[in-house]
């Protein structure tokens, strides 16, 4: 005799549908059971899911309702959740049950979730969840959250998760995925400083960096010394890239140097502190003697170098600091200021724990990747894929 138990889990396996099609050709239980060959109080027991029928019965019904057995009986969907961390915060919804799309990775022992609207507005839509939540389980920041996978754990496992500013760190994730495996890469664009409290925090695998110190000339390796244990991370250079004042076409209010940024016609238009762009802007305007309260719309703040570029294309500012290549991709002017490494720093226990971290790697020095990027313009590959080693002051 079949359990309680056992009757529960047949109805979650599967989905029974014979009620509601015998009632829309409007038979009773008995005027089915009779031209089926069964019992009335056998149809009731079945639509109640207190009976499985057997494969006969099952084509009888299927026979006298004109249909197929896979219109009435069929597997339920197995749903598959996952809790996770919350990492920023969910987006509004119009009702309690309707879903938001969230990523999901594993960084170390951690199941990280995060909002896709945070990959910005473009990103947003060309990126696909790994699952939904609904304002339902709306909680705060840093809080467990239950998410419902519409990707394989497998597929969720190998995403590579990176913060910081390089527009061309999803073109890894390209070349990877073509000729390596199915790993995506997703960029969370975020300041220098922010992504390395990321991940400090254990919310990303790997964070990149461009913070140039103009004491040492080095690019982060004196930033890194002060702020992380020097024998638990592996970094690794992206590329050298420009940085400089991004301009509307044809310069027209003649910015060359920080000094013209005082002027009260020029509008600049900035990054938010701990960027690299903030801290090359900052660092100018001391070595020019400009107080930065002096300077028109220092504090208007945007989260990107193509921020940046776009702010100035649409002409709400005249000037910002950025790299060349958003300069070039919104068809303004480039005044150079100084060459700065892009180093990516990942902890080594991420390198022998996750499965194809090390594959993003093997990737970054590859030609045709390389190629690629020094097509973007303001990028130079030469070091691309060298190892740093972070010593303690």
């Amino acid at each position: 005799m079949r359990t309680q138990d056992q009757r529960t889990q047949d109805a979650v396996q599967f989905t029974n549908r014979l009620r509601s099609v015998r009632m829309k050709l409007g038979l009773s239980q008995g005027e089915l059971a009779t031209r089926a060959g069964v019992t009335r109080q056998a149809v009731s027991a079945i639509e109640s899911n207190l009976y499985l029928p057997t494969t006969a019965v099952a084509l009888k019904l299927a026979s006298v309702l004109e249909c197929h057995v896979e219109d009435l009986f069929s597997l339920a969907p197995t749903e598959d959740c996952i809790e996770g961390t919350l990492i920023g915060h969910l987006p509004y919804a119009e009702t309690s049950t309707q879903p938001i799309r969230v990523k999901v990775s594993t960084v170390g022992k951690r199941t990280v979730v995060r909002p896709v609207t945070d990959l910005g507005d473009q990103l947003s839509f060309a990126v696909p969840a790994d699952g939904y939540v609904t304002a339902a389980d709306r909680t705060l920041s840093g809080n467990a959250v239950r998410v419902t996978l519409s990707r394989d754990r497998d597929a969720i496992a190998q995403e590579i998760s990176v913060a910081g500013c390089d527009p061309a760190i999803f073109l890894v994730g390209e070349h990877l995925r073509h000729h390596r495996d199915r790993t995506s890469v997703v960029g969370w664009q975020m300041g220098s400083m922010a992504a390395l409290q990321a991940l400090q925090r254990g919310e990303v695998h790997v964070a990149g960096l461009h913070l140039f110190d103009p004491i040492t000339g080095e690019s982060n390796l004196p930033f890194l010394k002060r702020t992380v244990k020097e024998s638990s991370y592996d970094v690794v250079t992206f590329a050298t890239w420009e940085e400089g004042f991004l301009v509307r076409r044809g310069n027209p209010k003649s910015i060359r140097t920080a000094a013209d940024l005082a002027e009260s016609m020029v509008t600049v238009v900035n990054r938010e502190e701990g960027s690299g762009a903030r801290l090359l802007l900052d660092q100018r305007l001391q070595s020019s003697g400009v107080v930065p309260m002096h300077v028109q719309g220092y504090d208007r703040i945007v989260s990107s170098h193509f921020e940046v570029a776009r702010t100035i294309a649409e002409r709400h500012a005249d000037v910002g600091i950025g790299i060349r290549s958003a300069a070039q991709h919104f068809d303004l002017d480039f005044v150079p200021l100084q060459t700065a490494r892009y180093d990516l720093v990942v902890p080594k226990s991420y390198l022998k724990s996750h499965p194809t971290l090390p594959h993003l790697f093997e990737t970054l020095v590859s030609r045709p990747f390389r190629n690629e990027i020094a097509a973007l313009g303001g990028y130079d590959t030469s070091e691309t894929g060298k190892v740093h080693t972070v010593r303690a002051t």
